[in-house]
């Protein structure tokens, strides 16, 4: 029987969304292209993750020489460069049950066979070409979640695909119980792959719709198993623990007083400081929100390497011109120890974190920035 729920308004008024199917299954795809969120009632008690959806409709060979037998609704990865499968289906549709979990299993085999990480960066490209937009800006959240660079986390995600560290993710409007049963028993037995369900119900009322998506699969038997010899991942990195790992990596002293005055800095400035989320490294980045732009100006990393972000800022409409960036590419060259190439001015240029240790190199680096935070024009010849 359908059911509702309530929303109640600023004015305390009351409006019933009463539950409804989806009109069609194509419907339920544009939500999920457009609203990859919807993923996140994957999500446990840690971070949700970041997605980017690669492609949809990707087409899945069955051999080295194949175009694509078959044609997957959604490729996404996330930030942590896990490839995401997700198969798309009606509760009405009857293929729903066993057929549709043959036919995902039938792409995952042959995914981590038969698609190279290239083809995925190809359909990327693809997408954001025919949408567009910049892939820059597509690998941005992606990259900024993981502490990454392009290059590491491209490699991350040829490493999932080789490793059979996949998700498979089945969506519904309504997941009935025999494919919630097989979801729970496939993601018991399967490892480092994992399946999972998720099931979103649609709420609408006179004012709009509400989406509610909620898990199947992460049971407790599933979650035991597959934490036997892993370690956490994805949690946002604290201060606390950034400067413990600098310390234990080798860091001497006078490096980390430098990471700790670049943090000083951003937070005398009033800067929003973005801790990221990586496994491997840890990172924090100082972010300028100026009205509708927001600009990324360095990360700290504890791999010792403070990375510019040009390849974020370069875009930013106030900075198409490459003046301001040029600038402070010079006032950087004038460091000892700081080398920052022109070729490298749509990169993320890295500076040794040892260049800053000596307080008279990291004054004239955070002076540069100063420069140029003074420069930036007001928000309101930046926004759109």
């Amino acid at each position: 029987m359908p059911s509702s729920i309530f929303h109640v308004d600023p004015n305390d008024r009351l409006t019933a969304l009463q539950e409804t199917l989806f009109e069609s299954e194509a419907l339920l795809q544009q939500l999920l292209a457009r609203f990859p969120q919807i993923l996140s009632g994957e999500a446990d008690d840690g971070p949700s993750p970041t997605w980017l959806l690669v492609t949809r409709e990707m087409p899945v060979p069955d051999d080295a020489t194949s175009g694509g037998r078959w044609s997957l609704d959604h490729l996404f990865l996330d930030h942590r460069a896990i490839p995401t499968l997700v198969e798309v289906k009606r509760s009405t549709d009857l293929r729903i049950r066993r057929e549709v979990v043959g036919q995902m299993l039938d792409y995952a085999a042959n995914a981590v066979t038969y698609i190279p990480v290239e083809r995925l960066q190809e359909a990327l490209r693809r997408r954001c070409t025919d949408e567009r937009i910049d892939m820059s800006d597509a690998l941005q959240p992606v990259l900024m979640a993981s502490g990454l660079s392009e290059t590491d986390w491209w490699h991350a995600v040829k490493t999932n695909l080789q490793a059979g560290r996949i998700r498979l993710v089945f969506v519904a409007d309504i997941v009935p119980p025999p494919l919630r049963r097989i979801v729970e028993f496939l993601n018991e037995q399967m490892d480092p792959a994992e399946v999972l369900a998720i099931e979103v119900r649609q709420y609408v009322g006179a004012t709009g719709r509400t989406l509610v998506p909620s898990l199947v699969g992460r049971t407790a038997v599933a979650e035991r198993r597959k934490s036997v010899g892993t370690t956490a991942s994805g949690e946002p990195w604290t201060e606390a623990r950034f400067f413990a790992t600098l310390e234990e990596v080798g860091a001497p002293e006078a490096e980390r007083q430098a990471a700790r005055a670049l943090l000083h800095w951003a937070e005398d400035r009033r800067l929003r400081v973005w801790w990221g989320s990586g496994s491997t490294f840890g990172s924090f980045v100082p972010v300028l929100d100026r009205g509708s732009e927001s600009y990324q100006l360095f990360a700290v990393r504890t791999n010792r390497l403070v990375e510019l972000q040009f390849q974020w800022l370069a875009p930013r409409p106030a900075l198409t011109n490459g003046e301001l960036l040029e600038a402070l590419r010079t006032r950087f060259n004038a460091i000892t120890g700081v080398h920052v190439p022109l070729d490298r001015m749509q990169g993320r240029p890295t500076v040794p974190l040892s260049a800053l240790a000596n307080a008279s190199s990291r004054d004239a680096f955070l002076a540069a920035w100063d420069e140029f935070l003074s420069a930036l024009p007001p928000a309101s010849s930046t926004s759109d």
